[in-house]
């Protein structure tokens, strides 16, 4: 990390709702989408967040990824939203962190993005309460995931995997799940999901 990068940390929650059967195949890294391509929407909340001295609590973050094979091959094309409720200064911290700018786990995902789409600021909804994860943006978005029960009605987790997000994700299905905007629409319900605490920075 050069002297001039902004040190920047978030925790929070974070979920996705993609297009694969249950179980995603691509947590397998150069493993083929069920589907043969990849369109996913990932939801974040912040709890408690900083880039540099501007403070990010409370503030909430949406991407959508469509790759047209292996996630890995690249191609992709990325969306990002950032909250509307956010001041100029906090946009644009968001804008960098979750379009991969400012390092960090996003910024694993660059091999991955060939095309970077123009960052929106919209009213974004989310809402993690026991095995259920929603997010919403009007006229773009909305989608549910609900963890799998597994052994005592518990949640059932995948620990030890190669996500670029987190290692320890909880196995989850798209109750309801559709993106569309920027010319790109996809229907994930019934598909794939997951959902993990997250620790985040580009330290």
């Amino acid at each position: 990390m050069s002297a001039q990068t902004t040190r920047w940390k978030i925790d929070g929650e974070y979920f996705e709702s993609c297009n694969c059967e249950f179980l995603c195949p691509c947590l397998l890294f150069g493993s083929r989408p069920t589907e043969g391509h990849c369109d996913v929407v990932l939801a974040f909340h912040i709890e408690k967040g900083n880039y540099g001295s501007v403070d990010l609590s409370g503030l909430n973050a949406v991407q959508a990824l469509t790759t047209p094979g292996v996630m890995t091959a690249g191609g992709g094309t990325l969306a990002v939203y950032v909250d509307d409720r956010a001041n100029p200064d906090q946009r644009a911290a968001l804008e960098r962190i979750f379009t991969g700018a400012a390092g960090g786990p996003p910024s694993l995902f660059g091999p991955m993005i060939s095309k970077l789409l123009p960052t929106k600021a919209a009213p974004i909804s989310f809402s993690a309460s026991g095995k259920t994860r929603t997010v919403s943006i009007a006229n773009v978005t909305e989608v549910t995931v609900e963890g799998v029960s597994g052994a005592g009605r518990e949640t059932v987790w995948l620990d030890n995997v190669p996500h670029p997000y987190s290692t320890r994700l909880a196995a989850a299905k798209g109750a309801s799940s559709r993106f569309s905007d920027h010319g790109l629409a996809f229907e994930n319900s019934g598909r794939n999901g997951h959902f993990s605490r997250i620790n985040w920075s580009n330290a």
